[in-house]
């Protein structure tokens, strides 16, 4: 079985690397920067309980053609939202046979764009849970525990061995988008991250914070409510409750949320990785799906529209936001 890794950023570097670890045959399809870091260090994977494998550079198969994907039975498309149809535009140049194409990507419409643009191959969401986050040096680190989710199919079974043997558990789901609700409600958080510029761990640990994020994410759950859709539970908390356990004070929220802080020290949003390296953010395609759900509902989503500000703000000027300033910049919306 032949996998292309499509985009080789954060996830696409773990999850292959997972994959090569125990000798699977994949191709990674990469930008310049992440390629002459993996041909200088190889290619380093982790986790939070305390795995770590290291595949040297000359064991990795490391391209920026396309072309590569051609022979590929199974095509992993790891790229940030913006760039998906740019990617599938690629892959009906380069692509001949039909192979099995997963969206590991955040957000809810990649499926569709590449379903669009590629009508005659079978294209499946998937969603991956946890954090993964680069450390530098080749080294992609998962901070936090969660499962790889793909849209139930019969193709898959050899591909669920395949992640088993790697470590990761991959769950086979019939409703994908209720799953892409929930990993985006979580990922409301990134934006609060980004902004504090803390660790993951650190930033919630500060109440203020905390509110912050549990604000943004009511103000989709209503949205949610009102288009009756129901994301599924991701966490040991339903969606609903995550954000009256947020607003808790500290000394309470210590107690009763040890496994939402279970999280890596190491263990930063993807978003903030953006910022810090000077990157346009995936913020359209996470809280700007929450804006574009209030507009079908002729609602407004003002807490996210805000952030959206915020985020866009520190891309051409980055700003450390404390707790409370942000806080008082949502409350005033």
């Amino acid at each position: 079985m032949k996998i292309c890794i499509y985009g080789a950023g954060n996830i696409g570097c773990y999850l292959g690397g997972r994959l090569v670890a125990i000798g699977c045959d994949v191709q990674f399809i990469v930008r310049p920067r992440i390629r002459q870091q993996l041909q200088q260090y190889g290619l380093t994977v982790s986790d939070y309980l305390g795995y770590q494998q290291t595949i040297a550079a000359n064991q990795l198969q490391l391209s920026d053609d396309p072309q590569v994907a051609a022979q590929a039975d199974i095509i992993f498309v790891c790229v940030k939202s913006a760039a998906t149809a740019h990617v599938a535009h690629d892959l009906k140049t380069v692509l001949r046979n039909k192979p099995l194409i997963i969206s590991f990507q955040n957000g809810l419409r990649n499926t569709e764009i590449l379903k669009q643009i590629l009508p005659n191959q079978t294209i499946l969401a998937g969603m991956v849970t946890f954090n993964v986050a680069a450390l530098g040096k080749g080294r992609f680190h998962q901070g936090t525990e969660g499962e790889l989710y793909i849209k139930q199919n019969d193709a898959l079974h050899e591909l669920m061995n395949v992640f088993k043997t790697a470590g990761l558990e991959l769950k086979l789901e019939p409703d994908m988008q209720a799953v892409q609700w929930a990993k985006l409600i979580l990922n409301l958080n990134n934006a609060v991250n980004a902004l504090s510029q803390l660790p993951l761990k650190q930033q919630l640990s500060i109440r203020a914070y905390r509110q912050c994020l549990a604000m943004v994410q009511m103000e989709a759950l209503r949205l949610l409510k009102i288009a009756h859709i129901q994301p599924a539970q991701l966490t040991a908390l339903p969606a609903q409750i995550v954000p009256v356990v947020l607003r808790l004070p500290d000394f309470i929220f210590n107690v009763v949320s040890k496994k939402m802080l279970a999280i890596d020290p190491l263990a930063r949003s993807s978003m903030a990785d953006d910022l810090m390296a000077g990157r346009t953010t995936e913020i359209d395609w996470i809280n700007g799906e929450v804006v574009r759900l209030a507009e079908q509902l002729n609602l407004e989503a003002p807490i996210n529209a805000k952030l959206i500000q915020l985020v866009k703000q520190a891309e051409t000027s980055p700003q450390a936001w404390s707790a409370q300033a942000l806080k008082q910049q949502l409350e005033i919306v």
